[in-house]
Formats: structure tokens, sequence, C-alpha cells
């Protein structure tokens, strides 16, 4: 009897050696948190960049794509044994609390693989946190903060250009722009937010200045989500600098305008730092008021005719059934697409959800140029986990739509210059 029994204790240890031996299957699918602001003076952008992200899984796991990206041939994630993508969508608010909060519970309670997101700086900057206490990797691609790429974090990696690219990519303009028009610029006026984006891009900013031989004759912060600007637009009035250089979220970027054209301050070149003037809201409220003003960005429209695919995704974007009016795929979607598709493909090369195996695939990840829609050299990630491959463009409100007027090799439009005084316009 006891031999029996020992026969079968042995039989038994063996069966679960051999189970606990096989190779773990793969899951049928993968679950990304996606954090975004969906309500608020920004919503339009947050609904935006879901959509985008939405398309992008949807390629993913629909297969038989025409577009050269790394992903969409086959139906689902190949490395995986085709498993497909799940998207778990939250509203963070624009609110830094909130955005903890919600990578907390995606983490712990939606158990998701990796998180995504989430636009402004100052909510990436307290999700990332989370998910470097978890060890879960956090893939951003649009927050334009330089720090937060210089936090020492392992699982934090970010595919678009920060404020320090965008920034120079603004003071070589004018530098250009003085040689190719034969003027002199010597004066700035910077004026921001108080959040971390504003904060840190003002820094950037005024760091450059000193480098590239200029004067800062005004800078000043106002609080995010103001209700009143008319203090700041007197103080740049008064000192009137040659260039003026705002960093504003959507509804600020609108009260700024009302606000100058109410006080008749007619700053001759206009250089904004991305955020509210890439909004598509932005520009059609404004109309006419916002003709000639210039904003950095990574992405343009207009560059179809050098990179098709921007075309052939701008027409399946807006055909998305959560896209009623048809929108183009503007600046930060198109990101937000990129993003996407780069955490996904990292994923599928990992051929795992393990976090570390994931998070060394992304530090190996090596997109050329043809398989983007951006204006990039590529997506290849520094030990800091930022894209190397950035390139940023200058994009100017012509005949009320964008158009690309720098690097100059890259202009689909030549430079608007001086603006228009506000008695001028029509």
């Amino acid at each position: 009897m006891l031999t029996k029994l020992t026969a079968l204790i042995a039989s038994l240890l063996l069966a679960l050696s051999i189970v606990s031996e096989a190779p773990a299957q793969p899951p049928k699918e993968i679950v990304i948190g996606v954090l975004y602001p969906l309500s608020g003076p920004v919503a339009q952008v947050g609904i935006d960049s879901v959509n985008a992200v939405k398309l992008a899984t949807e390629i993913i796991n629909t297969g038989g794509s025409t577009l050269t990206l790394p992903l969409g041939k086959t139906a689902g994630l190949p490395g995986l044994g085709g498993a497909r993508i799940r998207l778990v969508i939250v509203d963070h608010q624009g609110k830094p609390d909130v955005g903890q909060a919600e990578a907390e519970r995606l983490i712990t309670q939606e158990k998701v693989h990796a998180l995504f997101g989430a636009y402004f700086s100052s909510v990436t900057a307290t999700a990332s946190q989370v998910a470097e206490r978890y060890g879960v990797p956090y893939m951003n691609a649009e927050s334009s903060s330089p720090g937060l790429t210089e936090r020492g974090f392992k699982w934090f990696f970010r595919t678009s250009p920060h404020d320090g690219h965008f920034s120079v990519a603004m003071f070589d303009f004018m530098k250009d722009l003085e040689k190719r028009r034969g003027l002199k610029i010597k004066t700035l006026g910077i004026m921001h937010e108080d959040t971390l984006f504003g904060v840190d891009s003002a820094k950037v900013q005024e760091e450059l200045a000193k480098k590239y031989g200029y004067e800062v004759t005004v800078k000043m912060a106002y609080r995010a989500k103001t209700t009143n600007l008319d203090a700041e637009v007197g103080k740049l009035k008064a000192a009137n600098p040659d260039v003026f250089l705002p960093t504003s979220y959507t509804s600020d970027a609108i009260l700024f305008v009302k606000t100058a054209k109410n006080l008749d301050y007619n700053p001759k070149l206009l250089l904004a730092q991305n955020a509210g003037w890439t909004d598509p809201t932005f520009v059609t409220e404004m109309g006419k008021d916002v003709e000639g003003h210039i904003t950095r960005a990574p992405f343009a429209l207009d560059m179809a005719s050098k990179k098709p695919m921007i075309r052939q995704v701008n027409e399946a974007f807006k055909k998305l059934k959560d896209n009623p009016g048809g929108r183009d795929i503007s600046d930060v979607p198109a990101r937000a697409f990129t993003g996407f598709i780069t955490l996904a493909d990292a994923i599928n090369r990992a051929k795992s959800v393990n976090p570390e195996e994931v998070r060394k695939a992304l530090v190996a990840t090596n997109i050329p140029p043809d398989q983007l829609i951006m204006p990039w050299s590529g997506v290849k990630f520094d030990e800091k986990g930022q894209n190397t491959g950035v390139r940023a463009i200058l994009q100017q409100v012509q005949k009320g739509a964008y158009a690309t007027i720098y690097p100059f090799d890259l202009a689909a439009a030549d430079v608007m210059y001086p603006l228009a005084p506000w008695k001028d316009r029509k």
C-alpha cells in the first residue's frame, strides 16, 4: 500500500514539474491603460488623441493594412500569437492628482500591461511616478517638459520632442529669419502658464535667449486657466519686445488673443510653444484674429507630398465612428498615433507581457523614418528614455490653416512677417 502511495505521489510530482516547465501561453489580449483629458478646456485635444490611439489599435488588431507601419499586416500581435490590444481609457481631467489615482487603479485593478498618455506634463509626471513604483512600462507621446526624462526613471519613455528641442528650432528660426530678411531681432517677451509645462518652457527659452544673444525685456507667469490677462498683456504692450513667446494651453491662448485685440497689443512676431496654438479648436474659434501666428510642432498635414502615409492615416482618422465631424488629424493626435504604434511594436518584439522584457524591447527600439508619419529620422531611445530621432518644425496660420514655414528646406509656404496690426486686419 505504501509503495502504491509513494508511486502515486511521485507521478503527481512529475506531472507538476512538467506543468511548471511548460512555456507560458501568450495572453489573448494586451491591456493598455490610456490617460487623457476628456473633459475641461482641452477636452478636444484629449478626444482626438484617444481617437488616434483607437485608430492605431484598429489597424493592429484588424490586420491587412497597406500602411508601411511596424505592425498592421497581420491581425493582432504576431509575436504574441495574434493577441489583440484592448484599451482601458480614463479621463484625468487635466488634474495631476486624478492622473496619479487613475494610474494606480489601472495598474492594480485593471491589471494593464503598460500605461500611455497623458498630454499635460504635470499629469504625466504624477502618473509615471506610479508606473515607476510598480515597475510598469509608461509610454508618453506628447508631454514636452524636458524634466520628464531627467528623473532617472527606468520605465519611462517619450517618443516626442521636448521643449528643449522645440525651443532650439524656434531660436534657430529667428536667426535664420534675420539673415533671410536682413532684419535684426533684439528683444524677447516671455509669458507662460504656471504648471510644469509653462515653467520648464520659460526656463529653457530664457537660457537660449542668453546663448543666442537676445535680451528678455519681460518674463512673467500667470495662473493656468486664468480668467483675466489684462495686466500681463498691458506689460507686454509697454515693453514692446520684437518677438513674443507664449506658452499656454487652449483656454488661456484664446483669452490672450481676445485680450490682445481688446488692448491693441500688436507683436511683430509671435512664436508659440505648441499646446493651445495647435489645438484645432483654437484656430476655428479665433479665425482671422490668429492669422500669422507661428507655433512649433513635430507634425504637419502639408508634408503629405513628402510622406504619402500622412494622407492615408488622415483619411482613416477622419472616417472613425468616434470622429463624427470628420476632423483632420493634427499635431497632438499624430504624436499619440506614433507613440502608441511604438509601444505596440515593442510589446510585439518582446513576445511577452513581462514588464522587464517589454522594457528591454523599448530600449532596443529602432523604427526607421519610412515607417513614421512624423518628419523624424526615426524612433530610437537614449539611456534616459528620450527619442533621439526627433525633429521640430514651425507652422504659421495662413488663410485659416497651418502651413509649414521652417526648416526652410521643408517649407510649404513663405513666412508672413511682420504681423498685421489689428486695425489692418479684415
